[in-house]
């Protein structure tokens, strides 16, 4: 057996106001939940983001908890990249520009395929990838 596909993707930030402005405003996801100082969710494509407070979610939940969910967490910068097309990637980049977001790396890959590198307000590592860089 093997897993079929990611259904979460999760992402630490240090301002959750922040995040949310800016995946729900500049990349227009979709909030599906949140928890003020906590998290906030949104919907892409097939699969949900998850944004979290990174010290809030090291709190283990107390005894008889509704959703006993574990205590995670990490340190530092993470990366996300989402699918776009070679068309769609020209559109992010000039919104992203237009919206003062800094394009970190546009490159295509010697394998083919383009990319394009921003960061979110958090510092984390957001990517823009044509599917072909992994031969999907």
């Amino acid at each position: 057996m093997t897993p079929s596909a990611i259904l979460e993707s999760a992402l630490y930030v240090t301002d959750l106001d922040a995040a949310e402005a800016f995946y729900g405003g500049i990349l227009g996801l979709e909030r599906i939940a949140k928890v003020g100082g906590r998290h906030v969710f949104f919907r892409c494509g097939a699969g949900v983001l998850l944004l979290f407070n990174a010290e809030a979610t090291k709190v283990p939940p107390p005894p008889g908890a509704r959703l006993p969910v574990p205590p995670h967490g990490t340190v530092g910068k993470g990366h996300l990249c989402f699918a776009a097309s070679a068309e769609e990637i020209e559109s992010w980049r000039a919104r992203l520009t237009d919206l003062g977001v800094k394009i970190e790396a546009d490159f295509h890959w010697p394998s083919g395929g383009r990319s394009i590198y921003f960061r979110d307000p958090s510092g984390n590592s957001l990517e823009f990838a044509e599917p072909k860089i992994w031969n999907l």
